[in-house]
């Protein structure tokens, strides 16, 4: 990378232990695609390391695949979520629905529907993103938190927010395939316009060789098995 897309430092912004299926550590364009500032953008999840596939759900696969699962019964959904720098909120909903249960079939047509045909002049940004908050962080340079639970965002427009306090919980609002916090730096605080800006994180630890070591100014890839706990 030159110096222009060399990675902005932050803070994990989840505590505890996670597995990111899509990041750019491993893909770029993450997503697929460079649309609504998510070129560098990250999908955190947490599953079950000791059964096969590691699910994120405690449920069986056939009652997955057939029945859906029930938004408590994902390990993730409800965890806490920390602000990944100091900065001032500059949008902060809430209030939007999240369905009750995954159902992979229509979540899934739900996700393609919106990477191909949504338009952000004349759609709510909700139905991508669901209840999200931005930070400002620097001049251009914004953290955007997306699909959190209903009625967990503890901040407000113009707040000034220091790194890992406690400013919402994981949810499956918007676009959402499951319960997961979708995390990404951009250029804008208009997601609709935003470019996406890399990021690594500061300190995590990663599991390797069964143990945790400590890394520094890391870009996690989907094979990762990462925690990290405030000191």
């Amino acid at each position: 990378m030159n110096k222009t897309h060399e990675p902005i430092l932050v803070e994990f912004p989840l505590r505890g232990e996670w597995l990111s299926p899509n990041t750019p550590g491993s893909k770029i364009p993450s997503h697929g695609t460079n649309k609504l500032g998510t070129r560098y953008a990250y999908d955190f999840i947490q599953v079950d390391w000791n059964r096969m596939g590691y699910p994120a759900y405690r449920v069986r696969f056939p009652r997955y695949l057939l029945f859906g699962v029930p938004l408590n019964d994902y390990y993730c959904w409800g965890q806490e979520v920390y602000s990944p720098c100091d900065g001032i909120v500059v949008a902060a909903e809430d209030g939007y629905q999240e369905r009750e249960r995954t159902n992979l079939l229509s979540d899934l047509a739900n996700a393609y529907k919106n990477a191909l045909f949504f338009e952000p002049e004349k759609e709510d940004i909700r139905c991508v993103a669901g209840n999200y908050i931005i930070i400002k962080y620097t001049e251009n340079v914004y953290a955007a938190l997306c699909h959190l639970q209903k009625g967990s965002v503890q901040v407000c427009v113009g707040q000034e927010v220091v790194k890992g306090k406690e400013i919402g919980k994981v949810g499956h609002s918007g676009n959402s395939y499951s319960p997961h916090l979708h995390f990404q730096l951009m250029d804008s605080r208009d997601i609709a316009a935003a470019n996406g800006l890399p990021c690594a994180f500061e300190e995590i630890e990663l599991y390797r060789n069964g143990e945790w070591i400590t890394v520094r100014n890391y870009i996690p890839t989907k094979k990762d098995r990462m925690r990290f706990q405030k000191r």
